[in-house]
């Protein structure tokens, strides 16, 4: 998968996420969750193309790890609006299976950066352009 492509499925992850927020409950617990869940979804995206504009490799491994933190915690979100019973678990089933791939990329994405970030020629994964230094990491 390109960086690309990436960026465009944690787009489309996030839009998924604000039509599910939509359809909760204006109850205490449904505002609570939708807010948490809106902002780890959306973050999921935002900072991986943030760490695609990283100025270092260790930038880049700092901001991915980030990435990885949102997509576990929409996760969180996701199973708790399915263990609650606040939507139908055919509603959400897709969007908790998203949460836990994209919490999977970006945890081998970490664990990969942080072992090439060891050794003083390794690349940044996904990256075409690493040799020129102002252009994008992925």
């Amino acid at each position: 998968m390109t960086s690309e492509e990436l960026k465009l499925r944690t787009k489309k992850f996030s839009l998924r996420v604000i039509n599910l927020i939509e359809s909760l409950p204006n109850s205490i617990s449904g505002k609570v969750i939708a807010n948490q869940l809106i902002r780890s979804a959306t973050s999921v995206g935002a900072n991986y193309r943030s760490a695609c504009r990283s100025r270092s490799k260790a930038e880049f491994v700092s901001k991915i790890r980030i990435v990885e933190e949102e997509a576990d915690e929409s996760l969180y979100w996701l199973e708790i609006i399915k263990e609650s019973k606040l939507v139908r678990e055919v509603r959400i089933a897709d969007l908790i299976k998203e949460a836990m791939e994209l919490t999977a990329i970006f945890t081998s994405i970490g664990k990969t950066s942080k072992i090439n970030l060891k050794n003083s020629n390794s690349e940044i994964p996904n990256s075409k352009l690493e040799k020129n230094p102002k252009s994008e990491k992925c």
